[in-house]
């Protein structure tokens, strides 16, 4: 008899864990998604779009990255950087991806070190895919490994992309920027993605690569 009357005790004590534990995981997201003024914009930021890896990290950037027309908007004018928006000719990419937002520039550093910046926006699955799947069919070979971009304080990661063809080198860094951490699809999902040439050594091209990222990211946390 006092089993029976236990049981129902220990099922009730679950139950009311699992909705503390649930409402602790909403405040949490509520928490990380607003934007407190004069502190920047709060995202999360994963290397990967379909699923969450142990290197999704809170990031703090500088400027708006929720999807929206404000996405072009972002400064062409950052830190030593001079950038130029660049025709799209590939309008292909552009049907076939139907992303909500995309931006396509080339920033210019005072050293003569450059980059090209994309950003796509989206609500839809079908606007993202690896890099990889381009370059690869285009008969380039590519290697990939996670990369840890340092903040000035934390670091976020990204996925590292190397890619040769002929006397062609390119090194990519990208990482996808949820608003909060429910990640929820009908919220929007923008890929952050920097391109460029191989100079001088891997380790080299990927520090000026970082010092741009540096410019948009001010901070990061678990």
């Amino acid at each position: 008899m006092q089993e029976r009357t236990r049981r129902p005790a220990v099922v009730l004590l679950l139950m009311l864990l699992a909705l503390l534990a649930v409402g602790a995981i909403y405040g949490r997201d509520f928490w990380q998604s607003r934007v407190q003024a004069g502190e920047g914009y709060t995202f999360v930021a994963d290397i990967d779009r379909w699923r969450r890896t142990g290197r999704e990290r809170a990031v703090r950037a500088r400027f708006d990255f929720s999807l929206g027309p404000q996405l072009q908007d972002l400064p062409l004018e950052i830190g030593d950087w001079q950038g130029a928006d660049v025709p799209q000719t590939n309008i292909e990419v552009l049907i076939l991806l139907e992303p909500e937002q995309y931006v396509y520039r080339r920033y210019r550093r005072s050293d003569g070190k450059y980059v090209w910046l994309s950003i796509i926006g989206s609500r839809q699955a079908k606007s993202f895919h690896s890099p990889q799947i381009c370059y690869t069919a285009d008969g380039w070979k590519t290697e990939v490994a996670s990369e840890p971009i340092p903040l000035q304080e934390g670091e976020i990661y990204g996925l590292r992309l190397a890619a040769e063809k002929d006397h062609w080198k390119h090194v990519v860094l990208y990482f996808y920027l949820y608003p909060d951490y429910l990640r929820d699809a009908n919220s929007g999902t923008v890929l952050f993605k920097v391109t460029a040439p191989l100079e001088g050594s891997l380790e080299e091209t990927l520090a000026v690569e970082k010092a741009f990222i540096r410019e948009f990211f001010e901070s990061a946390r678990q």
